[in-house]
């Protein structure tokens, strides 16, 4: 199986958004180290706990800090900016680190789906991956989704597919499937590639990651109830802390959470790689303290990395564009 990263640069309650985005490049580090696939960096905007607004920028970061690991956005909000403009730094971070660069793109922002469908075609365009344009961009192109919509565009595209299951658990057998069902190969991608990312947190014992995913727990139900804070500190974040309306949001939001020792959380992760048909996971871990999310990184990679795939799917048959 095969393991990335998808990284917010979370910032701890008392922190600041310049540590969150050093810890993020010493996160990189350690997970090239480790053996991880891909490296992605998130876009979120007036998020008091997301220091990641330019994922563009902190690629180039993580780039120029590791070898050989892929880097690249998870993802680019292609609503909130002009094609061109995105292809054009995507195409300078290709050209400085050949053959280790991912564009992602994702529907939220601001538009209605029509216009996000023609920025996605204008898109292709300007990184020359249309039918018979020379000169490609050397990048590989993803969709992101969390719903339906996104996986059959992907397909249509032949671009990867990556499902953001930590935001919507119930939803990713469908979109994979109809990823699966309407992709078209093109000379870019000659099969499907699909990737589910999960929120996990693993530490040492059982015990120790409950505790350190209560700071999680705490922070999504916050956002939930409208409080969109920095990370809780785990002192802060103890159960007893937590108020009535805090604590009716655990149940829902635990569905799409993966939290325990190395090894059950590795037997987890194998089912749900093999329930989604996907044979690479992309782990986010937003712990407020480095130290713990680098730990949780090793421990789950040390599981992990030497397993056999999940699953393998062949591409349906269907004619180049």
């Amino acid at each position: 199986m095969k393991l990335s990263v998808l990284d917010q640069s979370p910032i701890t309650s008392g922190g600041t958004r310049a540590q969150a985005l050093r810890e993020t490049v010493a996160l990189a580090q350690s997970a090239a180290e480790a053996g991880y696939s891909r490296f992605w960096l998130a876009e979120h905007h007036n998020s008091p706990g997301f220091a990641g607004t330019s994922p563009e920028i902190m690629a180039m970061a993580v780039l120029d800090a590791t070898e050989n690991i892929r880097v690249g956005s998870g993802g680019v909000l292609l609503a909130r900016h002009e094609p061109a403009r995105v292809a054009e730094a995507f195409q300078i971070l290709a050209a400085l680190h050949p053959g280790r660069v991912d564009l992602g793109v994702g529907r939220a922002g601001p538009g209605d789906p029509g216009e996000f469908n023609d920025k996605l075609i204008e898109l292709h365009g300007h990184l020359g991956m249309l039918a018979g344009a020379p000169n490609p961009v050397d990048v590989r192109l993803w969709l992101l989704g969390a719903g339906t919509g996104s996986a059959p565009a992907a397909g249509f595209f032949g671009s990867g597919y990556a499902h953001a299951h930590f935001l919507n658990a119930t939803s990713g057998d469908t979109a994979i499937r109809a990823y699966y069902d309407t992709f078209r190969p093109n000379e870019h991608r000659t099969g499907p590639e699909a990737v589910a990312a999960v929120r996990v947190i693993v530490a040492d014992t059982a015990d120790e990651a409950e505790r350190l995913a209560e700071s999680v727990r705490l922070w999504r139900a916050r956002k939930d109830l409208g409080r969109d804070e920095t990370f809780p500190t785990y002192e802060d974040s103890a159960p007893e802390r937590w108020t009535r309306y805090e604590s009716s949001r655990r149940e829902i939001n635990d569905r799409r959470f993966v939290v325990g020792d190395a090894a059950t959380v590795a037997e987890e992760l194998k089912a749900l790689a093999a329930r989604l048909s996907v044979d690479e996971l992309m782990i986010n871990t937003p712990l407020p303290h480095i130290d713990d999310r680098i730990r949780s990184f090793a421990l789950l990679s040390e599981r992990l990395l030497d397993a056999p795939p999940a699953h393998a799917r062949v591409a349906p048959a269907a004619a180049a564009t």
